[in-house]
Protein backbone atom coordinates (compact mmCIF):
# COMPACT_ATOMS: atom_id res chain seq x y z
CA UNK A 1 0.00 0.00 0.00
CA UNK A 2 1.18 3.52 -0.83
CA UNK A 3 -0.19 6.62 0.85
CA UNK A 4 -2.43 8.49 -1.60
CA UNK A 5 -4.27 11.80 -1.56
CA UNK A 6 -7.59 10.04 -0.86
CA UNK A 7 -6.08 8.52 2.29
CA UNK A 8 -5.06 11.96 3.51
CA UNK A 9 -8.59 13.25 2.87
CA UNK A 10 -9.96 10.39 4.98
CA UNK A 11 -7.64 11.31 7.86
CA UNK A 12 -8.67 14.97 7.66
CA UNK A 13 -12.35 14.05 7.69
CA UNK A 14 -11.90 11.75 10.69
CA UNK A 15 -10.13 14.58 12.52
CA UNK A 16 -12.97 16.96 11.64
CA UNK A 17 -15.80 14.67 12.74
CA UNK A 18 -14.08 12.66 15.53
CA UNK A 19 -16.26 9.75 14.42
CA UNK A 20 -15.74 6.93 11.92
CA UNK A 21 -19.49 6.77 11.38
CA UNK A 22 -19.83 10.47 10.61
CA UNK A 23 -16.75 10.23 8.37
CA UNK A 24 -18.47 7.48 6.41
CA UNK A 25 -21.56 9.68 6.04
CA UNK A 26 -19.51 12.65 4.81
CA UNK A 27 -17.54 10.54 2.34
CA UNK A 28 -20.54 8.52 1.19
CA UNK A 29 -19.16 5.09 2.11
CA UNK A 30 -19.62 2.49 4.86
CA UNK A 31 -18.17 2.72 8.35
CA UNK A 32 -16.35 -0.63 8.01
CA UNK A 33 -14.68 0.73 4.88
CA UNK A 34 -13.46 3.82 6.76
CA UNK A 35 -12.27 1.69 9.69
CA UNK A 36 -10.43 -0.67 7.36
CA UNK A 37 -8.70 2.20 5.56
CA UNK A 38 -7.66 3.77 8.85
CA UNK A 39 -6.16 0.48 10.06
CA UNK A 40 -4.20 0.15 6.81
CA UNK A 41 -2.93 3.74 7.03
CA UNK A 42 -1.86 3.26 10.66
CA UNK A 43 -0.12 0.00 9.75
CA UNK A 44 1.73 1.78 6.95
CA UNK A 45 2.81 4.65 9.24
CA UNK A 46 3.66 2.33 12.12
CA UNK A 47 1.64 3.99 14.90
CA UNK A 48 -1.90 4.71 16.02
CA UNK A 49 -3.36 7.95 14.71
CA UNK A 50 -6.63 7.88 16.66
CA UNK A 51 -7.80 6.33 19.92
CA UNK A 52 -11.11 4.52 19.48
CA UNK A 53 -13.81 4.85 22.14
CA UNK A 54 -17.54 4.40 22.64
CA UNK A 55 -18.14 8.11 22.05
CA UNK A 56 -15.97 8.35 18.93
CA UNK A 57 -12.28 8.80 18.26
CA UNK A 58 -9.64 11.25 19.46
CA UNK A 59 -6.28 11.96 17.78
CA UNK A 60 -3.03 10.80 19.31
CA UNK A 61 -0.09 13.18 19.39
CA UNK A 62 1.29 11.46 16.31
CA UNK A 63 -2.18 11.68 14.79
CA UNK A 64 -2.26 15.44 15.34
CA UNK A 65 1.12 15.77 13.59
CA UNK A 66 0.05 13.59 10.65
CA UNK A 67 -3.28 15.39 10.19
CA UNK A 68 -1.55 18.79 10.19
CA UNK A 69 0.77 17.61 7.41
CA UNK A 70 -2.09 15.89 5.59
CA UNK A 71 -4.06 19.13 5.52
CA UNK A 72 -1.06 20.92 4.05
CA UNK A 73 -0.74 18.36 1.26
CA UNK A 74 -4.49 18.35 0.53
CA UNK A 75 -4.55 22.14 0.49
CA UNK A 76 -1.59 22.24 -1.92
CA UNK A 77 -3.27 19.69 -4.18
CA UNK A 78 -6.51 21.64 -4.14
CA UNK A 79 -4.60 24.84 -4.86
CA UNK A 80 -3.49 23.76 -8.33
CA UNK A 81 -4.73 26.38 -10.73
CA UNK A 82 -5.74 28.93 -8.07
CA UNK A 83 -3.10 31.51 -8.81
CA UNK A 84 -3.78 31.51 -12.53
CA UNK A 85 -7.29 32.79 -11.76
CA UNK A 86 -6.48 34.75 -8.61
CA UNK A 87 -6.84 38.23 -10.03
CA UNK A 88 -10.11 37.39 -11.75
CA UNK A 89 -11.56 35.85 -8.59
CA UNK A 90 -10.52 38.74 -6.41
CA UNK A 91 -11.86 41.37 -8.78
CA UNK A 92 -15.28 39.84 -9.38
CA UNK A 93 -17.06 41.65 -6.52
CA UNK A 94 -16.99 42.38 -2.81
CA UNK A 95 -16.91 39.18 -0.78
CA UNK A 96 -19.24 39.46 2.22
CA UNK A 97 -17.86 37.42 5.12
CA UNK A 98 -19.57 36.84 8.46
CA UNK A 99 -17.50 35.51 11.35
CA UNK A 100 -18.29 34.43 14.86
CA UNK A 101 -15.96 34.92 17.83
CA UNK A 102 -12.83 33.31 16.39
CA UNK A 103 -9.12 34.20 16.54
CA UNK A 104 -8.71 32.74 13.05
CA UNK A 105 -10.24 35.76 11.30
CA UNK A 106 -7.24 38.18 11.14
CA UNK A 107 -4.85 35.54 9.79
CA UNK A 108 -7.47 34.26 7.35
CA UNK A 109 -7.98 37.72 5.85
CA UNK A 110 -4.26 38.44 5.68
CA UNK A 111 -3.47 35.20 3.88
CA UNK A 112 -6.46 35.38 1.53
CA UNK A 113 -5.43 38.85 0.40
CA UNK A 114 -1.87 37.66 -0.15
CA UNK A 115 -3.19 35.05 -2.60
CA UNK A 116 -5.87 37.33 -4.07
CA UNK A 117 -4.41 40.87 -4.01
CA UNK A 118 -7.51 42.33 -5.70
CA UNK A 119 -9.89 40.76 -3.20
CA UNK A 120 -12.22 43.18 -1.41
CA UNK A 121 -13.91 41.84 1.72
CA UNK A 122 -16.75 43.20 3.81
CA UNK A 123 -16.60 41.61 7.25
CA UNK A 124 -19.52 41.36 9.69
CA UNK A 125 -19.20 40.15 13.27
CA UNK A 126 -22.05 37.71 13.97
CA UNK A 127 -22.07 35.75 17.23
CA UNK A 128 -24.60 33.06 16.37
CA UNK A 129 -23.39 30.36 14.00
CA UNK A 130 -27.00 29.56 13.13
CA UNK A 131 -27.51 33.20 12.17
CA UNK A 132 -24.43 33.09 9.93
CA UNK A 133 -25.99 30.17 8.05
CA UNK A 134 -29.32 32.02 7.80
CA UNK A 135 -27.60 35.12 6.42
CA UNK A 136 -25.83 33.07 3.76
CA UNK A 137 -29.01 31.22 2.83
CA UNK A 138 -30.88 34.53 2.63
CA UNK A 139 -28.33 36.13 0.31
CA UNK A 140 -27.10 38.73 2.82
CA UNK A 141 -23.67 37.10 3.26
CA UNK A 142 -21.55 35.00 0.94
CA UNK A 143 -19.30 33.05 3.29
CA UNK A 144 -18.83 32.61 7.00
CA UNK A 145 -16.58 31.25 9.72
CA UNK A 146 -18.78 29.50 12.26
CA UNK A 147 -18.53 26.84 14.96
CA UNK A 148 -20.31 23.62 15.80
CA UNK A 149 -19.73 20.62 18.02
CA UNK A 150 -19.19 16.88 17.36
CA UNK A 151 -22.63 15.27 17.32
CA UNK A 152 -24.30 18.67 16.95
CA UNK A 153 -23.31 19.74 13.46
CA UNK A 154 -24.72 22.90 11.87
CA UNK A 155 -27.91 22.45 9.91
CA UNK A 156 -28.39 24.15 6.57
CA UNK A 157 -30.03 23.80 3.18
CA UNK A 158 -28.40 22.27 0.11
CA UNK A 159 -27.59 25.79 -1.06
CA UNK A 160 -24.91 26.01 1.62
CA UNK A 161 -21.65 24.07 1.72
CA UNK A 162 -20.02 23.30 5.09
CA UNK A 163 -16.38 22.27 5.57
CA UNK A 164 -14.70 21.68 8.90
CA UNK A 165 -11.48 23.62 9.37
CA UNK A 166 -10.32 21.97 12.59
CA UNK A 167 -11.78 20.25 15.65
CA UNK A 168 -10.06 21.23 18.89
CA UNK A 169 -10.41 20.32 22.59
CA UNK A 170 -11.80 22.99 24.88
CA UNK A 171 -9.75 24.15 27.89
CA UNK A 172 -10.62 25.95 31.11
CA UNK A 173 -9.28 29.30 32.35
CA UNK A 174 -8.76 29.60 36.12
CA UNK A 175 -7.40 32.22 38.53
CA UNK A 176 -3.74 31.53 39.19
CA UNK A 177 -4.49 31.04 42.91
CA UNK A 178 -7.31 28.56 42.30
CA UNK A 179 -6.82 25.29 44.27
CA UNK A 180 -6.83 23.33 40.99
CA UNK A 181 -4.40 25.62 39.16
CA UNK A 182 -1.36 23.52 40.08
CA UNK A 183 -2.80 20.36 38.54
CA UNK A 184 -1.77 19.20 35.08
CA UNK A 185 -5.42 18.83 34.11
CA UNK A 186 -8.64 19.72 35.89
CA UNK A 187 -11.79 17.65 36.20
CA UNK A 188 -15.10 19.43 35.80
CA UNK A 189 -16.21 18.09 39.18
CA UNK A 190 -13.36 20.00 40.86
CA UNK A 191 -15.01 23.17 39.57
CA UNK A 192 -18.54 22.34 40.77
CA UNK A 193 -18.41 25.06 43.42
CA UNK A 194 -17.17 27.79 41.07
CA UNK A 195 -19.13 30.40 39.20
CA UNK A 196 -18.86 29.98 35.41
CA UNK A 197 -18.68 32.55 32.65
CA UNK A 198 -20.59 31.09 29.70
CA UNK A 199 -21.47 32.76 26.43
CA UNK A 200 -25.14 32.66 25.36
CA UNK A 201 -26.89 30.37 22.89
CA UNK A 202 -25.00 30.29 19.59
CA UNK A 203 -27.65 28.38 17.67
CA UNK A 204 -25.23 25.49 17.12
CA UNK A 205 -25.44 23.66 20.45
CA UNK A 206 -23.69 25.94 22.92
CA UNK A 207 -24.02 26.21 25.90
CA UNK A 208 -26.09 23.01 25.81
CA UNK A 209 -23.03 20.83 25.21
CA UNK A 210 -21.40 22.43 28.23
CA UNK A 211 -24.39 21.78 30.49
CA UNK A 212 -24.44 18.20 29.20
CA UNK A 213 -20.81 17.84 30.31
CA UNK A 214 -21.66 19.29 33.72
CA UNK A 215 -24.48 16.76 34.15
CA UNK A 216 -22.25 13.91 33.02
CA UNK A 217 -19.73 14.98 35.67
CA UNK A 218 -22.48 14.89 38.30
CA UNK A 219 -23.20 18.51 39.14
CA UNK A 220 -24.91 21.76 38.21
CA UNK A 221 -22.75 24.89 38.34
CA UNK A 222 -23.03 26.96 41.51
CA UNK A 223 -23.60 30.12 39.47
CA UNK A 224 -23.48 31.11 35.82
CA UNK A 225 -22.61 34.55 34.43
CA UNK A 226 -23.86 34.93 30.86
CA UNK A 227 -21.07 36.92 29.27
CA UNK A 228 -20.52 38.01 25.70
CA UNK A 229 -17.86 40.65 25.60
CA UNK A 230 -14.22 41.54 25.39
CA UNK A 231 -11.74 38.69 25.99
CA UNK A 232 -9.48 40.98 27.99
CA UNK A 233 -12.35 41.88 30.30
CA UNK A 234 -13.23 38.21 30.75
CA UNK A 235 -9.68 37.31 31.74
CA UNK A 236 -9.47 40.24 34.14
CA UNK A 237 -12.59 38.98 35.90
CA UNK A 238 -11.19 35.46 36.04
CA UNK A 239 -7.91 36.80 37.46
CA UNK A 240 -9.94 38.63 40.12
CA UNK A 241 -11.48 35.33 41.22
CA UNK A 242 -15.00 36.02 39.94
CA UNK A 243 -15.31 32.71 38.10
CA UNK A 244 -13.86 30.25 35.61
CA UNK A 245 -14.56 29.80 31.91
CA UNK A 246 -14.28 27.34 29.06
CA UNK A 247 -11.83 28.80 26.54
CA UNK A 248 -10.53 28.01 23.09
CA UNK A 249 -7.34 26.04 22.60
CA UNK A 250 -5.69 29.14 21.10
CA UNK A 251 -6.42 31.27 24.21
CA UNK A 252 -3.40 33.19 25.48
CA UNK A 253 -3.63 33.55 29.28
CA UNK A 254 -3.19 36.95 30.84
CA UNK A 255 -1.31 37.62 34.10
CA UNK A 256 -3.23 36.08 36.98
CA UNK A 257 -4.87 33.44 34.75
CA UNK A 258 -3.86 29.87 33.89
CA UNK A 259 -5.28 27.73 31.09
CA UNK A 260 -5.58 24.01 31.80
CA UNK A 261 -6.80 20.93 29.94
CA UNK A 262 -10.06 19.39 31.11
CA UNK A 263 -9.55 15.84 32.37
CA UNK A 264 -10.97 13.36 29.92
CA UNK A 265 -11.42 16.08 27.29
CA UNK A 266 -15.23 16.26 27.65
CA UNK A 267 -15.70 19.28 25.38
CA UNK A 268 -14.70 19.76 21.74
CA UNK A 269 -15.36 22.60 19.31
CA UNK A 270 -15.09 22.67 15.54
CA UNK A 271 -14.35 25.72 13.39
CA UNK A 272 -16.37 25.55 10.19
CA UNK A 273 -16.17 27.36 6.85
CA UNK A 274 -19.62 27.76 5.29
CA UNK A 275 -20.50 29.34 1.96
CA UNK A 276 -23.24 29.63 -0.66
CA UNK A 277 -22.42 27.20 -3.45
CA UNK A 278 -23.75 29.52 -6.20
CA UNK A 279 -22.13 32.77 -4.99
CA UNK A 280 -18.68 31.50 -3.99
CA UNK A 281 -16.56 29.67 -6.56
CA UNK A 282 -14.73 26.47 -5.72
CA UNK A 283 -11.41 28.28 -6.14
CA UNK A 284 -12.44 31.02 -3.73
CA UNK A 285 -13.68 28.51 -1.17
CA UNK A 286 -10.40 26.59 -1.36
CA UNK A 287 -8.41 29.79 -0.97
CA UNK A 288 -10.36 30.78 2.13
CA UNK A 289 -10.14 27.29 3.61
CA UNK A 290 -6.38 27.14 3.13
CA UNK A 291 -5.99 30.60 4.64
CA UNK A 292 -8.12 29.68 7.65
CA UNK A 293 -6.21 26.46 8.26
CA UNK A 294 -2.82 28.19 8.03
CA UNK A 295 -4.01 30.92 10.41
CA UNK A 296 -5.14 28.32 12.94
CA UNK A 297 -1.91 26.34 12.76
CA UNK A 298 0.11 29.49 13.45
CA UNK A 299 -2.04 30.28 16.50
CA UNK A 300 -1.97 26.78 17.95
CA UNK A 301 1.81 26.61 17.60
CA UNK A 302 1.95 29.47 20.14
CA UNK A 303 -0.36 27.75 22.68
CA UNK A 304 1.87 25.83 25.15
CA UNK A 305 -1.12 24.40 27.05
CA UNK A 306 -2.32 22.77 23.81
CA UNK A 307 1.14 21.46 22.95
CA UNK A 308 1.46 19.95 26.43
CA UNK A 309 -2.00 18.39 26.18
CA UNK A 310 -1.23 16.87 22.78
CA UNK A 311 2.11 15.45 23.95
CA UNK A 312 0.62 13.91 27.09
CA UNK A 313 -2.40 12.61 25.23
CA UNK A 314 -0.10 10.82 22.82
CA UNK A 315 1.92 9.23 25.62
CA UNK A 316 -1.24 8.10 27.40
CA UNK A 317 -2.74 6.64 24.25
CA UNK A 318 0.34 4.51 23.63
CA UNK A 319 0.52 2.94 27.12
Amino acid sequence: MELELRHLRILCTIADTLSLGRTATVLGCSQPAVSSQLVRIERLLGADLFVRGNAGVTPTRFGVEVVVRAREVVALADAIGWRSTAERLGAERVLRLAATNTPILPGLLQRARAVLPALTTQVSSVYSSAEIVALIEGGRQDVGVAVDYPGSELRHSKAVVRRGIVTEPSFVALPVDHPASARWDVSLLELAGDAWFLTPDDGAGWPGVCYDAFRAAGFSPAAVHEFLGDRDQLQRMIADGLGVSVVQATCKPYPGVVVKPLAGTPLWCRYVLVWHRERVSDEMAETLFGAALAAYEELIARAPHFQAWAARHHRTSRT
